[in-house]
């Protein structure tokens, strides 16, 4: 699924992989990721966007909110902490 963040705002639902799993932006605007874990699973329990250096913890059913500005027009990856799931943020 490929969502574009029009509003510059994207929720993503976490449960075994994530949905969307491909963001297309805007280089050099803020996006705000609204990530909403569904999956018990430890593996997706950390979200990790080593571009922009973020790891943050995704507690259950709670919404945690991720600001990043993508500066370059490329593809930035995001993956839980064991890399075993993966997106991308396809700035353009």
């Amino acid at each position: 699924e490929v969502a574009s963040a029009t509003s510059q705002r994207v929720t993503i639902t976490v449960d075994g992989g994530y949905s969307p799993e491909t963001i297309k932006t805007e280089a050099g605007k803020e996006l705000t990721l609204t990530f909403k874990r569904k999956d018990p699973s430890p593996c997706l329990e950390e979200i990790v966007l080593s571009d922009f250096g973020l790891r943050r913890y995704l507690p259950l059913n709670e919404e945690v909110e991720v600001k990043i500005t993508p500066k370059e027009k490329k593809e930035y990856t995001f993956a839980c902490g064991m890399n075993m799931f993966r997106g991308k943020i396809i700035a353009g």
